[in-house]
């Protein structure tokens, strides 16, 4: 089978078999212009990208995890050999071997079951549908921990509006993801019915807990990398907002980000359907919860609260991110209300190009610098649905998908 096609099932009426054709490589060169005038030359593919694959689980944990499993055993192994592949290109700078990785995921592991163990459940049941080592995917699950954040690989800008500041009074939350280019062809939304938990539809990529989404009861979530200095072993940060999309309420969204004996921690932007907007900045020891007071936040991969700037790690390194993050606040400021089109304008910006909100810095030689934005979102809580481009936005369309 061609590396670039791969198929995924899809539960439903028809219980189909799916081809979807991965981004292509070959591209042709384009000049992008920015809404300020400037300009850069940029690739664009050659042929138009698919709606990303959805798949539709329900049931216990460890059932929709056998389903993901089984319906995506080619993104979940070919995640694992990218993950080898990255933990071997960058030994120099970790000192670390894939079983090394692995010693050090099974000390997350028992805090991660004392509380929560439904999602341990997803990922055994993961690794069952896929024929997959769980010590593989537990890996991944904990790769931030394992390499003690030497890979700032996530690179995510999220931007939040409430009713007061969009043109037809929606909450609307948007999203785009950085990660190695390799694992672009590996997303796929997860449509899920648990048996004991609300629905909700989430993105994630190879062999990760789904945690980017929003849920039944009106609450949304978007992650953000940050990169604190008091990092420990203990209940690893994927599996700590995987539990958020169960959230009944956004008190409780907000306890869940806050567990104790968690090993770190990300920006958890957390938007309510009523308009009420959160950025809970967390590490392992502290928290931070700002408020969207004037209808709208934005974050990136850096800390905003005082106190938590003191725990940053190496925050003169931090600078693209803040280019990012004031480039997005200026897009957002300027316009009065906001529709999808002007969010998906700024989600598009390629100010600081590659470095930019849309990330093309996929030709760094560096393993640990090589990202990309591989797929961009914007969730209308009022609908219910999901605007999804995969890929760069800037070259990809938008599909739409409900809860």
């Amino acid at each position: 089978m061609d590396e670039k096609e791969y198929s995924t099932r899809l539960t439903g009426t028809d219980k189909s078999l799916i081809s979807a054709q991965y981004p292509s490589q070959d591209s042709k060169k384009l000049t992008n212009k920015n809404s300020d005038g400037s300009s850069m030359e940029i690739s664009e593919e050659a042929e138009p990208i698919p709606p990303v694959p959805v798949v539709r689980v329900s049931g216990s944990h460890r059932e929709m995890g056998r389903q993901i499993g089984s319906f995506c055993t080619i993104q979940l192994h070919r995640s694992i050999r990218n993950a080898r592949t990255l933990i071997a290109s960058a030994y120099k700078d970790l000192q670390l071997t894939w079983e090394g990785a692995q010693i050090q995921a099974r000390k997350y592991l028992p805090f991660a079951q004392e509380h929560y163990p439904q999602y341990v459940d997803e990922i055994i049941g993961m690794a069952e549908g896929a024929n997959l080592s769980f010590d593989d995917l537990m890996v991944l699950n904990a790769m931030e921990a394992v390499t003690m954040d030497a890979l700032h690989l996530t690179k995510c800008t999220t931007i939040a509006v409430n009713d007061d500041r969009t043109a037809d009074g929606h909450v609307l939350i948007a999203h785009n993801e950085d990660w190695l280019p390799e694992d672009e062809q590996d997303v796929y939304l997860v449509h899920a019915t648990p048996d004991d938990e609300p629905p909700f539809l989430a993105m994630t990529y190879g062999g990760l807990l789904p945690n980017i989404g929003f849920n039944a009861n009106g609450i949304a979530q978007c992650c953000d990398s940050v990169y604190p200095t008091d990092s420990r072993i203990g209940i690893p940060r994927l599996i700590v907002s995987r539990a958020v999309l169960a959230a009944k309420d956004p008190e409780e969204a907000i306890r869940d980000t806050l567990i104790p004996h968690r090993a770190a921690g990300y920006n958890h932007m957390i938007v309510h359907e009523s308009g009420e907007i959160y950025s809970v900045e967390v590490s392992a020891r502290r928290f931070a919860v700002l408020y969207g007071d004037e209808g709208y936040l934005v974050h990136t991969n850096h800390y905003l609260d005082y106190n938590m700037r003191q725990i940053e790690s190496e925050p003169d390194e931090l600078v693209a991110t803040r280019i990012r993050y004031f480039r997005a606040l200026r897009m957002l400021k300027r316009t009065e209300r906001h529709t999808l089109k002007t969010l998906q304008a700024i989600q598009k910006d390629h100010t600081n190009f590659p470095n930019s909100i849309c990330n093309h810095s996929m030709d760094d030689i560096d393993p640990m610098e090589r990202e990309k934005t591989i797929n961009a979102i914007i969730i209308d809580l009022n609908t219910k649905a999901m605007h999804f481009a995969w890929g760069n936005p800037c070259n990809s369309q938008y599909h739409t998908f409900y809860l």
